[in-house]
């Protein structure tokens, strides 16, 4: 087995530090935008099967080259969702195998968007699935933590603990604290400000998927392992979009453990505009206000890449 790592970031540096351990795979490729960041993890594992190379994860070309170069067999995706489908199709083209934490982007409804769904998450890659069985090669999407084990879970507990699944809810909620940092997710403040202002997916049987209002639906959940109580909301996310397809159950929701002041943080950015993807005049520059947020920007490096 010959990897190809996409993204150095803190899922993909964590991804080559259990990786080092592991002797299932020949060849480890680090690949990264930055190739510092690429050089320093495989300086940091300090195994002569892993190299590091320059990528542009938005060119699915780049991604076929790269793998035909180091005859590739299987792709680990660990960077933004944004860059999901190129490195999904340039996998592909170069005939590997691949494996992603974020399935592709959804799109909102462009009449309803709170009541129905537009393009879902992963929409644009269960579109490719055939082709992929056409070729005999194999795509794990969404399995990371959240989605990914989750969905495992619901799926054992369908297949051995319950004759019955009324509903399938998930709820993520931490006690993570960035020192210095007033408002500091634990991942790409990007994917934080997307999947929660996002129409949220809801699934019911009979009805299928539909949306609901951002943030909506708040609920006090205890969280086990010292972690307590946390006001949870609606929010995207894949495994509403996942848990439906293999497990029977009445409804699938998904809400998130953000906390009243989070919240209070992220509906201020909405109404600010600052959540907004379409370019805004500011003086004689057009600007994105969510380019502001990207992971890239020198002042927002405690928030590490998906």
């Amino acid at each position: 087995m010959r990897v190809l790592g996409v993204g150095a970031g803190g899922v993909g540096s964590a991804a080559a530090g259990i990786a080092c351990r592991r002797d299932f795979f020949s060849h480890y490729v680090v690949a990264d935008y930055d190739l510092s960041r690429a050089t320093r993890v495989v300086e940091t594992v300090a195994d002569d099967r892993f190299v590091a190379a320059r990528i542009d994860a938005s060119d699915a070309t780049a991604v076929t080259k790269l793998c035909r170069e180091h005859a590739i067999t299987h792709v680990l995706n660990a960077v933004d969702p944004r860059f999901v489908m190129p490195v999904f199709e340039g996998a592909y083209a170069a005939g590997a195998d691949y494996l992603d934490m974020a399935m592709s982007l959804s799109h909102p409804h462009p009449d309803d968007p709170f009541h129905k769904t537009g393009v879902k998450l992963g929409d644009e890659q269960f579109a490719a699935a055939s082709a992929w069985a056409a070729k005999g090669r194999l795509a794990l999407v969404g399995i990371g933590v959240e989605p990914g084990l989750s969905d495992i879970f619901a799926k054992f507990a369908a297949d051995h603990l319950f004759s019955r699944i009324d509903e399938v809810g998930v709820r993520d909620g931490g006690n993570l604290v960035v020192e210095g940092y007033e408002f500091a997710p634990s991942f790409s403040v990007w994917t934080t400000i997307e999947e929660c202002l996002n129409p949220p997916v809801i699934y019911e049987r009979g009805r299928g998927w539909f949306t609901t209002v951002p943030l909506s639906e708040p609920e006090i959940f205890d969280f086990p392992g010292g972690i307590g109580p946390v006001e949870c909301v609606h929010v995207e996310h894949e495994e509403v979009l996942l848990i439906p397809r293999w497990v029977d159950a009445g409804r699938v929701t998904f809400k998130y453990g953000l906390g009243r002041e989070f919240i209070e943080v992220l509906q201020t950015l909405h109404k600010l505009g600052l959540d907004r993807t379409d370019p805004v005049k500011v003086g004689n520059a057009s600007v994105s206000p969510e380019t502001w947020w990207q992971p890239s920007c020198p002042t927002r490096q405690p928030w590490a890449t998906r």
